[in-house]
């Protein structure tokens, strides 16, 4: 996997910590982490088991789960024993299984809150899929059962681990195509709905393009300028057969002050994938921006830099796993998971009153 330099590493690090406390339980600096994963749908089982497989100070040792019969697949496939296996009742128990020193929540967006405080109340440290929550009340009770029990907490931000998405994150700060003009963060894929009971069809659930795939495109806008939004304007659609209650695509604004607007777009039945910076001398932009298969960089002046070999989640959960050892930087913080719940809240009143919100 390719790796950044010291240099690039200490200059793009700038993103805070995830919550700094004491550790619950002492780590031999010679082992790996154990990681549970609570929640065994298609991301679990298709990306962050295989991730885990080549992660050098993190593996998988644990899973926690409501439907009984995946657990015979999951043990015979990972060498789960009984001991490391939950359910959603049975979680309390981990607090007493020195195996486990984080647990990864992996479930839909209306469950985090709840699975997420289960957590840390456990004592293990709690790693939390993006979105953070529903709303910033949810998202202030994770970081506040996390902080009671002393626990470091991390949202699932993969994009601010990878590479290239940092490099050009860093180009804030040097300005090497002169000051930012004009911004375009559009995050999609290209389908046509769910069966209606899949909770991603449903608004209470937290489904919907814009809180799936619509925190992509408003943390690639706010990472890449080091920049937080004063105002948004939002305007959504349901206009595809398969959708009832949650939109299937929203185009959305984000005014970031002195005259920088960004144009950005979510969907999940029109496929855009691009984040472009428009500077004063150049350009530079992500294409595609948060593909699981690689994320690639250009710039307006012909350099390419292209996607690491690897996975991101592997990266990810390693960054996350050496924070927590006190072996590196917290690259992602709390905040970052309120900061994009409280735009997309803004974006979604924005849309049903037709007017500009102010943030």
């Amino acid at each position: 996997m390719s790796k950044l330099t010291r240099r690039d590493f200490i200059q793009l690090m700038g993103a805070g910590t995830l919550l700094t406390s004491p550790l619950v339980h002492a780590v031999s600096p010679t082992r790996k982490l154990g990681v549970a994963l609570l929640g065994l749908g298609g991301y679990s089982s298709g990306l962050l088991a295989p991730a885990l497989q080549s992660t050098q100070h993190c593996e998988l040792r644990g899973i926690i789960t409501g439907s009984p019969e995946k657990v015979p697949q999951w043990q015979k496939k990972y060498a789960i024993p009984d001991k490391n296996v939950y359910s959603y009742d049975t979680m309390a128990d981990i607090a007493n299984n020195p195996d486990i020193d984080v647990i990864y929540i992996v479930t839909p967006t209306s469950t985090h809150k709840e699975f997420a405080v289960k957590a840390a109340n456990t004592g293990k440290h709690v790693w939390c899929e993006k979105p953070m929550a529903m709303d910033e009340a949810e998202c202030q009770a994770i970081i506040d059962a996390c902080r009671k029990n002393n626990v470091m907490l991390s949202i699932g931000y993969r994009m601010q681990h990878e590479p290239n998405t940092r490099r050009l994150a860093g180009y804030a700060a040097t300005s090497p195509y002169g000051p930012i003009s004009g911004l375009e963060s559009y995050a999609g894929y290209g389908g046509n709905g769910l069966p209606q009971d899949n909770w991603r069809m449903q608004k209470a659930m937290g489904g919907g393009a814009l809180y799936d795939m619509g925190v992509y495109a408003i943390n690639g806008a706010r990472f890449v300028t080091r920049r937080e939004p004063v105002a948004v304007t939002g305007e959504m659609f349901i206009d595809h057969p398969a959708f009832k209650e949650v939109d299937n695509t929203t185009l959305f604004t984000m005014d970031f002050g002195d005259g920088l607007v960004a144009d950005c777009g979510t969907s999940v039945v029109k496929p855009f994938n691009y984040l472009k910076t428009t500077c004063e001398n150049g350009s530079y932009q992500l294409k595609p921006m948060q593909s699981y298969s690689g994320v690639e960089a250009t710039t307006s002046d012909g350099r390419h830099f292209p996607a690491i070999k690897g996975m991101q989640q592997t990266l990810q959960m390693d960054n996350d796993a050496l924070a927590i050892l006190g072996r590196g930087p917290a690259l992602v913080s709390a905040e970052e998971g309120v900061q994009d719940i409280r735009i997309v809240n803004a974006i979604f009143k924005a849309a049903e009153t037709g007017k500009t919100v102010t943030l």
